[in-house]
């Protein structure tokens, strides 16, 4: 007799194959699904590098075939574009840095997954992030993976109680060497497809292109870069050009070592100064939810600014509604609005917000 039916979103790269094929093994009914994102493919997209190409739809059911399962295509591209790609762009205008991967696990990933297993008659989905789930008797922790360096914990910080309950991530205990041995060993056609990057949609990482060409003309209003004293030392075309801590392409040249340090969006202005100017003391989160179920107030905590930064130790303090602030115990380099501040207790992730400003 088969066990619980579980909606297995698949990509059709190697990691949500292995998922799917080891859920099969663990004696589940197993269906798989591809989300169709991206209204059409990006131009520059190699294979299994970009979303929504052809080769990776046919990759994912040529994987469903080998392992016997249904296997159907939902078209989500209204949503990806209203969730994803739209809050992508605006965040670009308003001087911030966005995390699309993060929106794209929270609103789509998740939120239209559990949503529409239903309608297959599954109760629980899966995906194939690196990271663990444990179950205390009703109380779920979500873990940072064993595998350091494909850890993916930090894009998952906005999963409730409810999600994780749902929610199984099979290759949490697992290394990449791990997976590709497995698929191997299956016979899987992905065994050796290489990596996608993360932003799916802009494979060729000219974020500032896409914004460009997804943005109103009126939008990209040219403003000031001004040095430390206040003076103007260049002009720009659009804050959507630069982040925090960016040293390269910012037009001044007159050879001086100059960083991003703070976007004013509403004026235009891009603020520069010297490396030591780039630290913070802390950060205010917005947005904060709480993987852990219940909010934290106290010390003992470390948060992670960015997906492959080294998480700084840190006292959290609420100010009001779901804003944090995050004070470190040492100064951290590039704190930058837009991005997501995950907070962490050992191998826990907390839970997390949106950073809004640097202190």
């Amino acid at each position: 007799m088969a066990g619980p039916r579980i909606v297995v979103a698949m990509s059709g790269g190697v990691d949500s194959s292995v998922a799917a094929a080891l859920l099969q093994d663990q004696g589940f009914d197993v269906v798989g699904v591809s989300m169709r994102l991206a209204a059409t493919p990006a131009a520059t997209v190699k294979a299994g590098q970009g979303c929504c190409s052809l080769e990776d739809f046919r990759d994912a059911r040529r994987v469903a075939e080998r392992l016997a399962i249904p296997y159907y295509v939902w078209n989500l591209t209204d949503a990806f574009r209203a969730r994803v790609t739209d809050v992508f762009t605006s965040e670009y205008l308003r001087g911030r840095t966005p995390n699309p991967c993060v929106l794209c696990n929270r609103d789509l990933k998740f939120d239209e997954l559990r949503k529409r297993a239903g309608t297959l008659g599954a109760d629980l989905v899966a995906t194939g992030h690196y990271a663990r789930i444990v179950d205390g008797g009703g109380h779920f922790r979500l873990l940072r993976a064993r595998d350091e360096r494909k850890d993916q914990s930090y894009f998952l910080f906005s999963l409730t109680q409810e999600d994780l309950a749902w929610t199984r991530f099979p290759l949490g205990d697992l290394t990449k060497d791990d997976v590709r041995r497995y698929a191997r060993a299956l016979g899987l056609p992905v065994a050796e497809k290489p990596e996608s990057q993360e932003i799916c949609f802009v494979p060729d990482r000219d974020y500032a292109g896409w914004v460009e060409r997804h943005a109103p003309a009126d939008t990209l209003t040219p403003g000031a870069i001004r040095g430390e004293d206040g003076r103007t030392l260049a002009t720009h075309g659009g804050v959507h050009r630069f982040t925090v801590g960016q040293r390269r392409g910012l037009g001044i040249g007159d050879g001086v070592a100059r960083w991003v340090t703070r976007i004013d969006g509403v004026t235009g202005t891009v603020h520069v100064g010297g490396k030591d100017a780039l630290a913070s003391r802390g950060l205010v989160a917005e947005q904060v939810r709480w993987a852990a179920g219940t909010a934290v107030t106290d010390g003992g905590v470390r948060v992670r600014i960015r997906h492959r930064h080294a998480p700084v130790a840190a006292r959290l303090r609420h100010t009001a509604n779901d804003r944090v602030e995050a004070w470190f115990d040492e100064p951290a380099t590039a704190v930058t609005p837009g991005q997501a501040a995950v907070f962490y207790r050992g191998d826990e992730v907390l839970g997390g917000g949106w950073i809004a400003e640097a202190l």
